[in-house]
């Protein structure tokens, strides 16, 4: 699928079929977290598959607002170092590029960030110097996605031209 068109069209799904994700699936998923760009090109963040039907659940049960990811075909939990300032931006990139990668081969995700960080480091062998950032599930929808649209703003009240508040017309960008 094209980038643009991959991008524009993925949408957050939390209700997940029971349908298997093909390992190589998996793989590209994990790929595409590892191509993904990190401050000073420290590739500080590790990624946790979850797999088993007993880890969701205890996933599940760890979180404050995804225990939806319980239903899930898998779950990344991706960790980063926070001595590094930029350690937030470097997961949402490393997310965003596995989301992405999921969508191309029709695999649906979601994230959250809300969980209980004692039970997941307990559950997960999470060590200190590590911090859990982000949850995402992945599996296949449990309905067709053809036709959904983004409920987005458009261009001209989220982007600028050269200040804030000057009205960007995308017809007369250079």
């Amino acid at each position: 699928m094209d980038a643009f068109k991959c991008v524009a069209t993925k949408l957050d799904i939390r209700e997940f079929g029971t349908k298997t994700i093909p390992a190589e699936v998996k793989v590209k998923v994990l790929e595409a977290a590892r191509m993904a760009g990190t401050g000073m090109n420290t590739q500080h963040w590790r990624f946790i598959v979850v797999e088993e039907r007993e880890s969701l659940k205890r996933l599940a049960a760890a979180s404050t607002t995804g225990a939806w990811v319980g239903n899930a075909a898998f779950a990344v939990i991706a960790l980063t170092d926070p001595k590094y300032g930029f350690h937030l931006i470097d997961a949402g990139r490393a997310v965003q590029n596995m989301e992405i990668a999921a969508w191309n081969d029709g695999v649906v995700s979601c994230i959250y960030t809300g969980f209980k960080e004692d039970a997941l480091r307990k559950d997960f062998g999470i060590p200190n110097e590590l911090r859990p950032s982000v949850v995402v599930g992945f599996g296949y929808p449990t309905r067709t996605l053809t036709g959904r649209k983004k409920n987005r703003k458009p261009l001209e009240e989220v982007a600028f031209l050269e200040k804030y508040g000057h009205r960007l017309d995308p017809q007369t960008l250079t």
